[in-house]
């Protein structure tokens, strides 16, 4: 097989169409079709389903599709690896909790730019598990994620420590008035969110199961509910500022079993990390509070 058939066949699977992969590989779609058409005669199976509305895969089509993206990615890495003589430049993709972004990595990236202007920093932000199945994916050189992590095709490092505090309305004065409300719910981000698991834990420990929950899309928008009275949510404690608290929220102390959690970055073992991100974990790492 040649690694560009496999291209134009990652190409057009995840585009849906011939013509469409043609503009994106700046090519005509004759040699597009060429290619996967040649690709099928080498595995002697059909690897799309054609139809005027564009071309889907076959099941055939569907087990080859991981690989082909996985060579296209590892080719990416060999090209930048060559291309690396030590100097950090060039983009540098990694992710992020919302929490962690707000509250720890602003100043760290503005110091990091200012220190290498070479580099090119993409930040995306997201839960636990949507960050590390883009590490896996190989999306992003690496994430800052809830820890513990454990996973053998990655590797971890401590990154920051967390305090995380219960918050509800402020007319409940401590953390079983707050979860002696009537109704209670949780008032929690998207499903994979560690926090939102840790809250169902914690809870659980008290006797506390099946509460009905309401997800909202950010930070700002939880915190506005559990003010409304809503539920309640687990959040760091710092993160709730001085517009917050006092009058709009309350945040209750836990125990440390329940409140402490640590951030770990977590990277690919197999992906040879480049200068730009050996000097952001070094950076992070020589920055971060004591």
């Amino acid at each position: 097989m040649d690694a560009r058939d496999l291209a134009t066949f990652e190409a057009v699977a995840r585009l849906g169409g011939m013509s469409r992969a043609a503009r994106e590989l700046n090519t005509v779609q004759s040699n597009v079709t060429q290619r996967v058409r040649r690709l099928e005669s080498i595995l002697g199976v059909a690897l799309f389903e054609r139809s005027r509305s564009g071309a889907r895969l076959t099941p055939a089509g569907q087990r080859l599709m991981p690989y082909a993206a996985r060579i296209d990615a590892l080719l990416d890495e060999a090209g930048r690896a060559a291309r690396d003589d030590g100097a950090p430049r060039g983009t540098l993709t990694v992710g992020s909790l919302e929490t962690t972004a707000a509250l720890r990595l602003a100043p760290l990236l503005a110091s990091y730019a200012r220190a290498h202007p070479g580099v090119d920093l993409v930040l995306r932000t997201g839960t636990t598990a949507e960050m590390v199945e883009r590490v896996l994916g190989r999306e992003l050189e690496g994430a800052f994620v809830c820890g513990p992590v454990v996973h053998p095709q990655l590797v971890s490092a401590p990154a920051f420590e967390e305090e995380l505090a219960l918050l509800s309305a402020p007319m409940a004065l401590s953390v079983t008035a707050a979860l002696q409300q009537p109704d209670l719910r949780l008032v929690v981000l998207r499903a994979g969110c560690s926090y939102r698991q840790r809250l169902e834990e914690v809870l659980a420990h008290r006797g506390i199961v099946g509460l009905r929950r309401l997800e909202f899309g950010t930070l700002e928008a939880i915190l506005g509910a559990v003010a409304a009275g809503l539920g309640v949510t687990l959040l760091p404690r710092t993160l709730i500022g001085p517009a917050w608290r006092g009058a709009r929220i309350r945040a209750h102390r836990l125990k440390p079993s329940e409140a402490l959690v640590q951030t770990v970055f977590v990277r690919r073992r197999d992906m040879l990390p480049s200068s730009a991100l050996l000097a952001f974990q070094s950076h992070v790492t020589k920055q971060r509070p004591r």
